[in-house]
């Protein structure tokens, strides 16, 4: 056991614009915290000049150098599935991956995005009314908060995505998945927030990257609660205006910090302190 526990663990990221990501920092510090030997790296897109018609060539190599594991983010998230030999259930279903367990030889994809976000969402909005939720996003992102709202309860779900396919292959997935729901692709934002419960934001807008606000603020009012799922910066405009106005917030860093915790625990086969990760996390963005 003993051994085991001191062979190095070696895992990474592959993403766009990533230098800013707290997961590997988050990642070696449980692992020490566990008695391992743990290097995560990032695999920045942008920075090795590559996009997500390289992630042949990057996985191959994250192979031979002895990674156990990848993590997965914007933009190759659905761009990765063919490149797998097996997808966990909730990744079949999301049609979406960010985390890759790399073992004997085979390509192990799963997603624990959905449920990070859900388990933010619980700790944070425990008594949120799913009556009538608007997200904006269909990305890979945005496929596993839409899974997680509909496992947490929501009845109605409408989806907006500045690609109009995107949101309505997403609504039809959904609509298969959870037909007790009512869940369709949105073309009047204005008239959807009129008569919304609450708004989850799932693109890459509010970023250092690409600031801004993803809708028009006066959208927003005093009865709506907003999730949001970027983390850097942790206070984005879309928190700071939704305040602002009134409205119940959830910031981007459970989600963060709970699809680490699902991540640590596929790539170590270990059980993770999610309370002590979380506790990083806080000191990291504090």
């Amino acid at each position: 056991m003993v051994e085991t526990l001191l062979k190095p663990t070696r895992a990474g990221l592959i993403g766009a614009g990533i230098q800013a990501s707290l997961t590997p920092a988050m990642h070696m510090r449980e692992g020490a915290a566990q008695g391992l030997t743990y290097d995560y790296e990032l695999i920045d897109l942008n920075e090795i000049g590559a996009t997500a018609d390289d992630l042949p060539m990057l996985i191959a190599d994250a192979e031979a150098r002895g990674l156990c594991g990848l993590n997965i983010t914007h933009p190759c998230k659905q761009a990765i599935i063919p490149h797998l030999d097996e997808l966990s259930g909730e990744a079949r279903a999301l049609g979406a991956v960010n985390t890759v367990v790399l073992m004997d030889g085979r390509r192990h994809g799963h997603n624990t995005d959905w449920w990070g976000f859900a388990e933010s969402f619980r700790r944070g909005l425990p008594d949120a009314d799913l009556n009538a939720v608007v997200q904006l996003g269909a990305g890979g992102a945005g496929v596993a908060t839409a899974y997680a709202i509909l496992s947490l309860g929501a009845r109605s779900l409408v989806v907006f995505d500045k690609e109009a396919e995107r949101s309505r292959e997403l609504a039809e997935t959904m609509s298969g998945r959870f037909p007790g729901a009512v869940i369709r692709a949105g073309h009047d934002l204005e008239a959807a927030m009129g008569g919304a419960s609450g708004l989850i934001h799932a693109t890459p807008t509010g970023m250092a990257k690409y600031p801004g606000l993803p809708l028009p603020v006066e959208l927003l009012d005093a009865r709506h609660w907003v999730a949001e799922i970027v983390y850097f910066p942790l206070e984005t405009a879309l928190l700071s205006a939704a305040r602002q106005r009134g409205c119940r917030t959830l910031d981007g860093g459970g989600m963060a910090v709970f699809q680490a915790v699902g991540a640590f625990r596929l790539f170590t086969g270990l059980e993770p302190d999610a309370e002590r990760m979380l506790a990083h996390f806080k000191a990291l963005t504090a």
